[in-house]
């Protein structure tokens, strides 16, 4: 018996066979309607219907669905279907399509263990039709059966019949403990045909499904000598699952007599297959025609043997299930289906098609002459450049050609395949020297395909070059294999042999990135591949952490576009992110989740795999039969801290429960954007990234000696965002326009103060502003008006128009320019020139970026060069960063009860007092920090005349570069210093709480070498500026060893 869960074995109970007890009065009326048609000579109109109700050996429920005149026309067409094959030579095939309301009935003619390539595919069309769209309220249940007879003597193949009907589930919206009741969560139709055994069997399979991410799969042996197979999972959460399992069984040399889909109205879905070995593969097709092997893999040949027994088919297909569970089709699909491609090698292909996509090295030699040429300082250069090579990247190599290019040289793919096996496929290190066959005997528990295997071992790198070079006819066929070699050479560890699985995780070396094109390489990098979507997760440090976003597409245009920058945006978000983060201990990293395009409407689906596929990698695999150890050619273990962005901002309770449930002991850290009941800080209630922003504007305030209440604002982003309603509370000023997403208010005497703030409380749109409030010339145009009239007499044609290019409007002008919404690069080199006026002044004089890149550089420094005082988004919008550092430390400081007690809101709705005094510590830290470097910046500026978009940066690379260079000392050795380091460092609140020893006992150790490098960098260069003298770290350090030496913390 083979069980790849932990479920007791499958008792031998199924379920009940269907008796159709008016079977011959249904009978006689078909003989009738055959009489009469006459298409049948009447002599063998008896022995053709016999044949077809006793012979063939057709389910019950076919007669009891289908009525007399259907059966009598499939009769017909079988006698006709016979005629035809006996005076033409050729394959024959038979169909019958029948659809009602409440399901269909589908029959084709099909030899037992061969995947059909031609003509109706009927499973594709029931996972596309029925069961990929069920759900609880609209699901399809399927009973497919194989006639035990063939359909004739001249043509070896059975008859396929598939059920489909509608369910009818006795409660169709469970609560509590009905979810899990069989009972109630059923389809009446089940409940009466099924045994008491597969009511047990299928409530635990359930029970576990609800229980994890990915798919549940058992099997045991029949006693007819057959195997029953059961996998069960989440509806919706893959999709072609039905047709793709028969591919593989059949890759097996395996067939089933009969299988049944079952839908249940707590979001599960359980297929049970009933398997055995095909007997006549030698002399059988799909169509009743000869069929032999073209496989010559060098590591499998799938159609060369069968199995030694159908147990270890079984088993081999248990292992592989979860493979097919994450990628069910792939543009590979017809190579599994013939026996060209295994279902690892199909799948492998795919993983490397897109890691082609995104990574081939497509720039050439002219852009790397142009770079030189170029000057990097110049941000139009750097906008020519970063134009020039997305347009180089979208003309040479498309989805499509790397694709041919890949099915041309399948045997290549083998080979390259191999090649990957041979790395990551055996968890148990074996003997240095033996070969692969030998590795997978010694670990049969995680053979790839048993028998299958040749003794030679894999090509190694070098033949595979010099293979590539022989084989490919041009340039770029050589490149597009090359770059899977690069792929397996870069890949540190992958759950791909994972035995369960939700999608495809592979942990990259990012060695492989050109320094051309990403000058500054990544720490880490993560592909993620699932039936959904396609994701990187991108580090600049060990200990990181930043926000996951999803990437959505309109249309097929928006959707290629999207995959080609998917990459690029990731890494400059994560490089970005890595710079903003330079007060705290974790580096940037930032995940891209990019949806296929037709799961646009299954996002949480695909960052559920994203996250589990991710902790794959994560945790070390200690449930075997369900999560084993993988191999790891990094050889340390890893920690990721995730926060919301775009579109992922409600799951991060989810993600850190699942981390909680998959037993990672940094659960609580995990997240960050959690709601308070979990322990989280949100940004939003308590202002976080606004009272960083608005350090800057006080600042500013400070310096020039202004009176924040007598200067206008202009802000995009309204009064329902985070940011746009924490900066209608925290600020004084005259607002005199806000930009949000249901229109434009402009009232140039002062937008009414307590109008906002009551809008701002209430985190309502400007939609909802009370106009009568305005003054004479003010106005407010809704994005679903159109020709409006405004009070100086300029004619609106469209709202929606008039809301996109308000910020470009001459209406638009302000002492102060504050964004806190908007898209990226909404005011470039192309349109900053619409800022100014005639005269050459500027519309804003000091701008203070909220929202994330609004502009881009090089606008960025036209307007300072016209004398504009800007302060970007990497130095201004910080604040939330902090804050999530800070509920990451809490989280890793104290225990599972302490943290419950002390961060989580109580079940009475209230917040615990250390919680609230813990987030008076963060808030006071986030104005600490914009503080110290508003002033750095502004006395840098002020000394060195650079623009300050520029000194961000150089200061962002300074505190980043030193806190490296210090991980390299031995500064932290030293134990006064480090104590008093780390006890400046830390919260105090938290050092109250539990003392300074637990936390340095608690808290993993790269994490507090990150906190005491991170405090000494941005303290020192914030002090002593971006160019300090070769002097002034040991004045700056000297400082501290004399207050170590005199202070006992």
């Amino acid at each position: 018996m083979t069980v790849a869960d932990p479920l007791s074995a499958i008792s031998d109970g199924d379920y009940t066979d269907n008796v159709y007890s008016g079977k011959q009065e249904h009978r006689a009326q078909v003989c009738a309607i055959l009489e009469k048609e006459d298409y049948i000579p009447n002599h063998l109109i008896d022995k053709q219907v016999g044949w077809f109700y006793d012979v063939l050996g057709l389910d019950d429920m076919y007669f009891m669905l289908e009525n007399p005149a259907t059966v009598a026309g499939h009769i017909t067409s079988l006698y006709g279907a016979q005629l035809s094959n006996i005076n033409k030579a050729g394959p024959v095939r038979i169909t019958f399509d029948s659809r009602h309301e409440s399901g269909a009935v589908f029959i084709h003619n099909s030899v037992p263990g061969i995947s059909k390539t031609e003509g109706p595919h009927f499973e594709q069309m029931i996972d596309a039709e029925y069961l990929d769209i069920s759900v609880p309220q609209n699901a399809y249940r399927v009973e497919s059966y194989r006639s035990r007879g063939k359909v004739s003597k001249s043509l070896d193949a059975s008859l396929r019949t598939y059920f489909v009907n509608v369910c009818d589930f006795v409660n169709p919206s469970p609560e509590g403990d009905a979810v899990r009741d069989i009972s109630q969560v059923s389809d009446r139709t089940f409940l009466a045909k099924a045994t008491p055994h597969v009511l047990d069997l299928y409530s635990a399979v359930i029970d576990k499904v609800l229980s994890r991410t990915g798919p549940v799969i058992v099997s045991d042996e029949l006693p007819n000598g057959g195997y029953r197979l059961v996998l069960g999972y989440r509806q919706r959460s893959t999709q072609g699952f039905y047709s793709a399992m028969s591919d593989l069984y059949h890759y097996y040399h395996m067939y089933s007599s009969r299988k049944y889909v079952e839908q249940f109205s707590n979001g599960v879905t359980i297929i049970s297959l009933y398997l055995d070995l095909a007997r006549n593969l030698a002399v059988g097709s799909e169509t009743g025609s000869s069929v032999t092997s073209s496989s010559t893999s060098p590591l499998l040949s799938p159609a060369a043997l069968p199995p030694a027994s159908l147990e270890e088919g079984v088993g081999q297909i248990m292992k592989e299930a979860s493979l097919l569970f994450c990628i069910p089709n792939t543009p590979f699909q017809t190579q599994f289906k013939t026996g060209e491609l295994s279902v690892q090698e199909a799948v492998y292909a795919y993983a490397g098609w897109i890691f082609a996509q995104h990574f081939l090295n497509r720039l050439g030699s002219e852009y790397a002459t142009l770079v030189e040429i170029l000057d990097p300082t110049d941000a139009t250069d750097v906008e020519v450049l970063a134009k020039l090579k997305k347009r180089l990247r979208q003309e040479t190599f498309t989805r499509e050609l790397i694709l041919d290019i890949l099915l041309r040289h399948r045997e290549l793919v083998k080979d390259l395949y191999a090649h990957f096996a041979h790395v990551h496929h055996v968890s148990v290190d074996v003997a240095s020297g033996s070969t692969l066959a030998d590795r997978l005997k010694t670990n049969l528990h995680v053979s790839l395909s048993m028998t299958r295997l040749q003794d030679k071992p894999p090509l190694t790198s070098e033949e595979l070059l010099l293979k590539i070079a022989r084989v490919t006819t041009n340039v770029n066929e050589a490149t597009v294999m090359r770059a899977l070699l690069d792929f397996n050479e870069h890949v540190l560890k992958t759950n791909f042999y994972q035995l369960t699985k939700v999608a495809l995780s592979f942990r990259m070396d990012p060695g492989f990135l050109p320094a051309i094109e990403y000058p500054v390489k990544p720490y880490g990098l993560l592909l993620v591949i699932g039936s959904e979507f396609r994701g990187f997760h991108v580090r600049f440090q060990d200990v990181a952490r930043g926000g996951i976003r999803i990437v959505r597409s309109r249309n097929a245009e928006a959707f290629s576009i999207n995959q080609r920058a998917l990459f690029d945006e990731n890494y400059s978000l994560a490089s970005t992110q890595h710079r903003k983060n330079k007060d705290i201990p974790e580096g940037g990293s930032k995940g891209t989740i990019l949806l296929n395009l037709d799961a646009q409407d299954r996002p949480f689906a695909a960052f559920e795999k994203y996250v589990d596929a991710i902790l794959d990698l994560l945790l070390t695999g200690e449930s075997p039969g369900i999560k084993n150890r993988l191999v790891d050619r990094l050889g340390r273990n890893e920690i990721l801290f995730f926060g919301p962005d775009e579109g992922t901002a409600g799951y991060m309770d989810w993600a850190s429960q699942h981390a909680r449930k998959r037993g990672a002991p940094f659960w609580k850290a995990f997240t960050t954007g959690k709601s308070q009941s979990l322990g989280g800080i949100p940004h939003d209630t308590y202002g976080m990234t606004t009272r960083s922003v608005h350090q800057y504007v006080l600042g500013l305030i400070r310096q020039l000696g202004l009176d924040e209440s007598a200067c206008s604002k202009f802000q995009t982003g309204g009064p329902d965002g985070d940011l746009g309603s924490n900066e209608v509370k925290i600020s004084h000023d005259r607002t005199t326009a806000i930009v949000d997403g249901s229109g434009v208010l402009y009232d140039p005497q002062g937008i009414d103060r307590e109008e906002l703030t009551r809008l701002a409380d209430a985190r309502q749109m400007i939609q909802h502003f009370d106009t009568a409030k305005l003054g004479p010339e003010g106005f407010r145009v809704l994005v679903d008006d159109f020709q409006v009239t405004l009070p100086d007499g300029t004619l609106v044609q469209d709202g929606l128009s008039f809301r996109n290019t308000f910020h470009l409007n001459r209406m638009a002008a302000a002492d102060f320019f504050v964004p806190c919404g908007g898209r990226p690069e909404s005011i470039d080199i192309n349109n900053v020139g619409q800022l100014f006026e005639d005269d050459g002044t500027t519309r804003f004089k000091y701008v203070v970026e909220g929202a994330n890149l609004f502009f881009t550089q090089d606008a960025r420094l036209r307007l300072e060069k016209a004398g504009v005082h800007l302060f970007k988004d990497a130095s201004a919008n910080k604040g939330g960063v902090t804050s999530s550092s800070l509920e990451v430390l809490a989280a890793l400081s104290l225990t599972d009860d302490a943290f419950s007690r002390l961060m989580c809101k109580q079940e009475d709705g209230s917040l615990p007092v250390f919680y609230q005094e813990y987030v008076a510590d963060v808030q006071a830290a986030i104005e600490a920090n914009a503080a110290r470097e508003f002033e750095c910046l502004w006395n840098e500026s002020k000394a060195t005349g650079k623009p300050k978009s520029v000194l961000s940066d150089e200061l962002s690379v300074a505190i980043v570069e030193l806190r490296k260079s210090l991980e390299d000392t031995n500064l932290w050795d030293n134990v006064p210093l480090r104590r008093l380091i780390m006890h400046e460092a830390l919260p105090a609140r938290l050092l109250r709480e539990i003392g300074l020893d637990t936390i340095l006992e608690r808290v993993p150790l790269n994490y507090l070498k990150a906190i005491f490098g991170a405090f000494l960098a941005s303290h020192f260069v914030y002090e002593y500026g971006t160019t300090p003298s070769q002097f002034a770290f040991f004045e700056f350090m000297s400082r501290y060893y004399a207050k170590a030496e005199k202070t006992e913390v």
